[in-house]
């Protein structure tokens, strides 16, 4: 069964989304703080998704999220947040969370969320097994790693995704809205900033210099090409 965990210290929310979930289909893993989930995630090893609120007493959310990535990529982040500002947004998703979702949310918008990870962060078979290769570039799409000059780089599964969608279109200008169909799927209900903010991390990991990128270049006003 796919399974998630749902780390919420208030205990009403929590239980809106336990709801929700386990009516489309999941099996879900509670914590209240975020010393327990990372307990669970120990016991739950088959845990896919993520779902971190911010605010918690203890260590928080961000906090959660930078530790789950300093051992596991796969697995799927959504981070939980009260608040509106821009700034939470991008803190979560350059600690290494995959997508946000802002409080209030409602049931069909969680789920949505959580389908689109799900598929993403499940290793799903890929269409064809083998190799991209743009020197110094890597990608073996049938372990889903990236190689940069004999180097493994550590990747998420949507930087993973992004990095195989743009060596399938070298040269190609893409618009934010043509990777956010790519990459998180056309029934995806989220920011064009999402773009945005994975490929400012993706950079940190592959560019010799990520303030002057010359992998993934900027095409202003519209979106970015892999620059080959």
């Amino acid at each position: 069964m796919k399974k998630v965990l749902v780390l919420e210290d208030e205990s009403s929310i929590r239980s809106f989304i336990v709801i929700n979930l386990r009516r489309a289909g999941y099996e879900v893993v509670e914590a209240e703080t975020g010393e327990e989930a990372l307990e669970k995630l120990q016991e739950h090893r088959d845990v896919r998704v993520a779902l971190l609120d911010i605010m918690l007493p203890g260590i928080d959310g961000f906090e959660v999220c930078r530790r789950i990535r300093a051992t596991n990529t796969k697995i799927g982040i959504i981070m939980l947040t009260a608040r509106s500002q821009e700034m939470d947004k991008v803190t979560g998703l350059m600690t290494g969370a995959d997508d946000y979702v802002t409080k209030p949310f409602s049931p069909a918008e969680l789920t949505a969320r959580v389908d689109a990870l799900m598929r993403r962060s499940g290793g799903a078979a890929e269409e064809t097994s083998g190799e991209l290769r743009q020197d110094p570039f890597l990608l073996n799409t049938r372990n889903r790693t990236l190689e940069k000059n004999g180097q493994r780089i550590k990747l998420t599964q949507m930087e993973y995704s992004i990095m195989r969608m743009f060596m399938e279109n070298p040269g190609k200008a893409l618009s934010r809205e043509e990777i956010l169909d790519l990459v998180w799927g056309r029934d995806y209900f989220g920011e064009l900033k999402i773009v945005d903010v994975n490929i400012r991390r993706l950079r940190l990991k592959i560019e010799d210099n990520p303030t002057n990128p010359t992998y993934i270049t900027t095409v202003w006003g519209y979106g970015y090409k892999w620059g080959f």
